[in-house]
Order: C-alpha cells, then structure tokens, then sequence
C-alpha cells in the first residue's frame, strides 16, 4: 500500500474500535517516526499525516527542522524517556512530551519552560506493569508526582503507558482510564502499533503507532 492507502487504513481501523465501544473516533494518530529518515517521512507528511513521534531529542532535532518549513503544521511529540539534562532542548523543540514520570523532570521542564517561555503539554508515564527496566511513575507514587507537576505549573495533558510485552493490554489501559479518571485527566496516551485497536476500545486520546504505518525498522 503507499503512504496514503496505509494512512486512510489506519484511521479506518481507529473509527471501527470507536465504534465498537460507542465513542466518538476522536482520536489523535501519533506516527511514530523514530530511525526513519526524511525520505521515509515524506510521503505521510504529503498524504496529511502532520502528528510525529520522536524517541530521541538529537534524532528529532537533526531531521525535523528541514521537514517543518516544507511541511507547516507539524506537531512534533516526544514518546521515549526524556533525560532531564535534556529538558530545554525538547521544550524548544517538542509540542507535547508523553514521557513525564520523576519530580527531577518536573523540575526541568518548569525552568525549561519558564525561560523559553513555551508551554508544553505534558503527559505523565505511569509504570502500570511495575516493571524494574521500564520509565514511568509507580501507582502509589502518581498522586504525588501529579500534585508537584500541578505546582510547577506544568500543563498536562494526561496519562500514558508501556504495557508489559508479553501480557494482554485491556487490563492495563483500563488500569490507566481509571487512573486518569481518578485524578480529573482526560488524555490517554496508549497504544502502539499491534495493539492500539483495544487500547481505542478502552479511551484512547493518542496512539503512537510505528511499525504498522512505516513497516519494519532496520536494525541497525
């Protein structure tokens, strides 16, 4: 399929699942763009896709300036884990930062944003697997890390979540409805590529979606 029939695919794929749980497709296609260069992000950017997702601030920072100007309205998120020594960087760079999940970051982002005077929406990592290797919040530790954000004026937009690989998804992206419901959050930023139907099913906002828009990834 080209870039446009894989586009039009996905959304097709999103308004069903909405459609199955009684919601409106009011859901926002995150095309996670990390070890794709320029050549293979033109033609979803041609096609109207205009929301990309970046893993790495000097990955994103080395391809999407140029992309930008050729394509205007781009809303450039970053979905992997943000190192605090990097946080101005990706305030200057980023619209929306899906991996918030310490008070060291909390900390970062607040002076990144008070000095470039961007706001960045922000979306808090929760470790819904309780999962030693895995970036976001632990469950007891949410309410806390949500209070300081608050106090640091940080605007966010939400909750997200990794479930763990090798388990079913539902009940950990119910887990995370419950969670953001709980606390008066909106956003729901889960599900990727072999499972963003049933995380659609179960409130998604965003999706971040790779592989099943780009194909496979070289390993390199």
């Amino acid at each position: 399929m080209t870039a446009a029939e894989t586009l039009v695919d996905i959304h097709a794929r999103i308004e069903k699942a909405a459609k199955i749980a009684g919601r409106k497709p009011d859901v926002t296609l995150v095309a996670v763009s990390k070890t794709f260069g320029a050549e293979d992000i033109r033609p979803l950017l041609e096609a109207g896709q205009r929301v990309f997702g970046e893993n790495r601030v000097q990955e994103a920072a080395a391809k999407w300036p140029a992309l930008r100007d050729a394509f205007p309205g781009v809303e450039l998120h970053l979905v992997g884990q943000l190192q605090s020594n990097k946080a101005a960087e990706a305030v200057a760079l980023f619209d929306v930062i899906h991996s918030l999940d310490r008070p060291s970051l909390v900390a970062a982002l607040a002076k990144a944003m008070a000095a470039s005077g961007r706001r960045v929406l922000c979306f808090v990592q929760v470790n819904v697997g309780d999962e030693a290797q895995k970036g976001g919040v632990a469950i007891d530790g949410l309410p806390t890390l949500l209070e300081e954000a608050r106090a640091a004026d940080i605007p966010l937009a939400g909750l997200m979540c990794v479930p763990p690989a090798d388990k079913e998804p539902a009940p950990y992206f119910a887990l995370l409805a419950k969670l953001a419901q709980q606390h008066g959050l909106t956003g729901l930023s889960m599900g990727m590529s072999s499972d963003f139907e049933t995380a659609v099913e179960l409130g998604a906002t965003h999706v971040r979606v790779g592989s099943a828009l780009f194909g496979t990834r070289e390993t390199h």
